[in-house]
């Protein structure tokens, strides 16, 4: 077999007999593995009894998305890995769609699925992630037909809920960054990649349906906003050297600004301010600076190209 699948799973239960069952309806072979973050609703056990093909991993705490993902991608013996969500559910050919899009080009590290929201599936839930250069990070097609996203695409990050990953890239540059925790991780992977010089895309034949914040219980809450926030700070001071920083500094006032007054009239400004308290301790921490991207000269032409998209990608989401 030449792809594995890991599925991260925490207090899953509800969902994983659609999803698993969605993938082992697969004609493509793939070996299925969940890495379960310490559930406490009998996943990892149901899983034994009902699906026995399917290895899996128990943890004996809730590690976050990261370092589960990490341990998944490390055990898996395949040349891709797919990284699945648990509130899934996945179309016929996922898989098999997933590696041919890969193949097409050693440069490529990461695939994106198109994800369509799971109640309706005519509605787009990502098409690949999008990035800009006021510290937006943003599903591309979100909300919109998915009709308009049937052609495959460049994209900043493939989003992890449903990609393909190219394994041996990881040795290079590293494996999903555990103080991450969960959320904007796979943003974060996908731009280290980019400045290595690899490219992450879009294959619209690759379909699955997802039902979204199964985890954190919604799309907006107090524990999402201080890890999002937290996160999108620190993935800004990891990525971009300080020249890069000082450059876009406007652009991250403003789109800070926005989003502080978009968390307040929520009622969760506090919680989204503290948060980036906290990811720009984060940044000069020892821990923070040990995992910075060292500016290499060699990769300046991946720097320019980021920057270019970064500025793009402001008008794209405006």
């Amino acid at each position: 077999m030449e792809v594995t699948i890991v599925i991260p799973n925490y207090n899953g239960l509800r969902f994983l007999e659609d999803c698993l069952t969605s993938l082992e309806a697969q004609s493509y072979p793939a070996h299925i593995l969940v890495v379960d973050n310490g559930s406490t609703d009998g996943s990892a056990e149901w899983i034994r009894e009902n699906h026995k093909a399917v290895r899996v991993i128990g943890l004996n705490e809730n590690t976050g998305f990261s370092k589960a993902v990490n341990i998944g991608i490390q055990k898996a013996e395949t040349p891709y890995v797919i990284l699945l969500n648990n509130d899934t559910k996945v179309k016929e050919g996922f898989t098999e769609a997933l590696v041919r899009a890969i193949k097409k080009s050693e440069r490529i590290f990461s695939v994106s699925a198109k994800m369509l929201d799971m109640k309706n599936e005519e509605i787009i839930d990502s098409a690949g992630d999008l990035y800009c250069a006021l510290g937006w990070a943003y599903a591309r097609g979100k909300g919109k037909p998915q009709d308009k996203y049937d052609v495959p695409a460049r994209i900043f990050s493939a989003c992890a809920g449903a990609a393909i990953y190219r394994k041996s890239v990881f040795a290079e540059i590293g494996y999903f960054d555990e103080l991450h925790f969960a959320y904007l991780e796979d943003l974060d992977i996908g731009w280290r990649a980019r400045i290595y010089g690899y490219e992450n895309r879009y294959e619209p034949s690759a379909a699955v349906l997802h039902m979204g914040s199964a985890s954190s219980g919604s799309r907006y809450n107090l524990f999402k906003t201080g890890l999002s926030s937290a996160n999108s700070v620190y993935v800004i001071g990891k990525n971009m050297p300080f020249l890069q920083w000082v450059l876009n500094l406007p652009f991250l006032v403003i789109g800070y600004s926005v989003k502080t007054l978009f968390f307040i009239k929520k009622g969760m400004g506090a919680a989204y301010v503290k948060g980036c308290m906290r990811g720009l301790r984060r940044c000069f921490s020892e821990e923070g600076k040990k995992r910075k991207v060292r500016f290499q000269l060699k990769r300046l032409g991946s720097y320019c190209r980021i920057q270019g998209e970064l500025w793009c990608n402001i008008l794209r989401r405006l």
